[in-house]
């Protein structure tokens, strides 16, 4: 296997943790707050809170080094249009879905609609704030600013919160050092990955080790756990939530890249492969799954119903994927058709894809 390729691998696999998580805190949150109590996914992702975001936005920083310097309009259509038109689309259906369908105030969609240009909507926050990152990133790298004055100044945005209420800004403030960082330190990240599969005995028990001081951290210190989250300890404290969301970032893709070695592992490889299909689309099976259930009264355990909900909630959007390809009939849902690309780059009308997936997804 090429180096290429197996870093591929285990950054897919990556994305598949990130993915599970992003699913169990949404679900777990959901029937917590419906049922107000708590259950198992809820420590499983109060553990995980100070890393769960940040790991997926420094991953996504980790390829961009090898688009960054191409011409503005070849990188705005592969960096920026393309998490935009996927976060307009999936916002309208949500929209329509949720406030439209959901409540029957058909009034309120056009301004909702409206209003998502400029404030990040629901669960697609993340896909709208790539396309920020990315083209923050590459004015920083047209004006040449060195990687450390980036990081500092991103790094101080993170430690002293910003809480302007403007979900555009906040986001901004709170994730974009890790995204920087996973573009900035790629190299290195790419060699502690390298030198963990030489030696996976002893990043395994490093792996141990961090889980066990993270849960410390996160649960002593007067943490408090509630049906729509958790107040963390000591690791909510500025300078140490900072160092565990890289920490955490890391030991993310060391798992993964110990996790793909293993024979019967690859479906964790393809679901990342697939991320963006199940962020794009598990919340509206998840909110109809979670509603009907709860409907019926049958469950009433948090623990049970939040694994049940978190489940549909997975695969759901890989069933629709599958009924996509199968049928040819819904592409668009999740491949850009070629009006959607800017026109002269790859994909647009007259040019002809690339053969290959690029990694930078």
């Amino acid at each position: 296997m090429s180096t290429a390729a197996n870093r591929l691998e285990w950054v897919d696999a990556a994305k598949g943790l990130s993915i599970i998580l992003v699913v169990m805190m949404h679900s777990a949150y959901g029937v917590g707050e419906d049922l107000n109590g708590t259950g198992v996914l809820h420590y499983i992702i109060g553990w995980a809170t100070p890393f769960r975001m940040p790991e997926f936005f420094l991953i996504s920083g980790l390829f961009l080094g090898q688009v960054i310097a191409r011409p503005w309009a070849a990188y705005a259509d592969r960096r920026v249009v393309h998490y935009l038109y996927f976060y307009a689309l999936w916002a309208v259906l949500q929209i329509v879905f949720k406030v439209g369908l959901g409540t029957g105030d058909f009034a309120s969609v056009g301004s909702q609609i409206l209003w998502a240009i400029v404030e990040p909507y629901g669960v697609l926050w993340f896909i709208y704030m790539l396309a920020v990152y990315s083209l923050v990133t590459k004015l920083l790298f047209t004006f040449k600013v060195p990687h450390g004055l980036a990081l500092a100044a991103a790094a101080a945005l993170q430690i002293f919160p910003v809480t302007t209420g403007i979900g555009l800004l906040d986001h901004f403030a709170a994730y974009f050092v890790y995204f920087c960082a996973g573009y900035a330190f790629a190299p290195l990240v790419f060699r502690i990955v390298a030198s963990a599969q030489g030696n996976a005995l002893w990043a395994a028990l490093a792996l141990i080790g961090y889980a066990v001081i993270e849960g410390y951290l996160v649960f002593a210190g007067g943490s408090e756990m509630h049906p729509r989250g958790i107040t963390m300890g000591y690791a909510a404290l500025p300078v140490v939530h900072l160092g565990l969301g890289f920490v955490g970032s890391l030991a993310v893709c060391l798992t993964a890249a110990l996790l793909i070695k293993l024979p019967w592992m690859g479906w964790l490889r393809w679901l990342g492969e697939h991320s963006i299909v199940v962020y794009l689309s598990f919340s509206i099976p998840m909110a109809a799954s979670r509603t009907l259930l709860e409907a019926t009264g049958l469950i009433s355990d948090v623990s049970t119903l939040s694994i049940i909900v978190m489940t549909v909630a997975l695969l759901s959007p890989l069933v629709l994927f599958w009924l996509i390809e199968k049928t040819g009939w819904g592409r668009f849902l999740f491949e850009r058709p070629t009006w959607a690309h800017l026109p002269g780059t790859p994909g647009s009308r007259g040019n002809v894809k690339p053969a290959s997936v690029q990694p930078a997804e």
